[in-house]
């Protein structure tokens, strides 16, 4: 199963807070995510110049793509980038990950995430989106959608109308799997009678965590799985320190989590789905997908930012083939 990314292509720019304190002074809810405009990006920046920072290409799709493609997968991305360096900074990471890079490239300045780093490893985000927002389906040729078998899509892509339910149709008309990552409780909160006008209709996999699923279907996770893969093949939900629930077919899975104590939780459902599709691309079980993507979500706890040291992957690699997939 070759797979298509289509995300929101935002710069990663991580900042380790000493305390929450500095959340409530900018009027941060703490775990979401709030879109910003550029002023208050650099104001945000500038004000918190002092702490450690780190950058990395980030969007949620992105660090998926990219995880799936160090695992082996044959994945593409579909991005809306701009001409300054950061934009093509952002291109070589992608094409030198092994991914197939199809970016839509404007003028002014690409789209950059801010991550604000609790102490506790908890993420807060303040998105400034940039040409990001502006992704057309018109700008996606049918040719790019029919290389894949599989299209992964972000739910922060929701809010874009000349995106989101124009490429769900064209992918549907193509015959082309769906999968799709709700991303964020607000998103659901905010767009709930779409996502479940579009979810059984379209989505084949859905990708959610404990908070997204009880927005959705206003039921506990345990129950909210369940509810799900009444509406699609398959439903994902990740419960945090207590692993994950995979239900299909009436059947629910429950798959512990993996790795020790968080560092920074940045890009954690990210990789949990990338290691699910990983599994599904090579025929595996839905537990044993599950447990690839918990050992990945694992791994990339432990660190700060939302991709893997390099010389992790090579034994993540042959774990995998020697305990979970053989």
């Amino acid at each position: 199963m070759k797979i298509l990314g289509i995300g929101n292509a935002l710069l990663d720019v991580l900042l380790r807070l000493e305390s929450d304190a500095t959340l409530a002074q900018m009027s941060m809810k703490k775990g979401a995510m709030d879109l910003i405009g550029e002023a208050q990006m650099r104001t945000i920046h500038q004000a918190q110049k002092g702490l450690k920072r780190d950058e990395a290409p980030g969007g949620s799709v992105c660090n998926t793509m990219r995880a799936l493609a160090r695992l082996g997968a044959e994945v593409g991305y579909v991005g809306k980038i701009g001409s300054d360096e950061t934009g093509a900074y952002y291109e070589r990471a992608v094409r030198e990950a092994g991914v197939t890079p199809y970016f839509v490239h404007a003028e002014g300045i690409s789209g950059c995430s801010t991550v604000l780093i609790s102490p506790d490893g908890e993420r807060t985000m303040a998105t400034f989106l940039g040409p990001a927002a502006t992704l057309s389906a018109a700008e996606i040729a049918d040719p790019t959608l029919s290389a894949y078998d599989c299209v992964y899509i972000e739910g922060y892509l929701i809010s874009n109308e000349a995106l989101f339910l124009p490429i769900l149709q064209r992918v549907d008309k193509l015959g082309l799997k769906v999968a799709l990552d709700l991303s964020n409780f607000n998103i659901v909160n905010g767009f709930r009678d779409l996502l479940q006008e579009v979810v059984p209709r379209y989505v084949r996999i859905l990708f959610s965590n404990e908070s997204e699923a009880e927005a959705y279907t206003g039921l506990p996770a345990g129950e909210a799985v369940r509810k799900i893969s009444e509406q699609v093949d398959i439903s994902v939900v990740t419960v945090g320190e207590k692993g994950a629930l995979v239900g299909s077919g009436g059947e629910v899975i429950a798959v512990p989590a993996s790795g020790g104590n968080p560092v920074d939780t940045t890009g954690a459902g990210d990789h949990f789905a990338a290691g699910f599709l990983y599994g599904q691309s090579v025929n595996a079980s839905l537990e044993q997908s599950a447990q690839v993507g918990a050992l990945l979500a694992g791994h990339v706890i432990e660190t700060v930012g939302p991709q893997i040291p390099g010389n992790r992957w090579e034994p993540i690699k042959l774990k995998i083939k020697e305990n979970i997939i053989r």
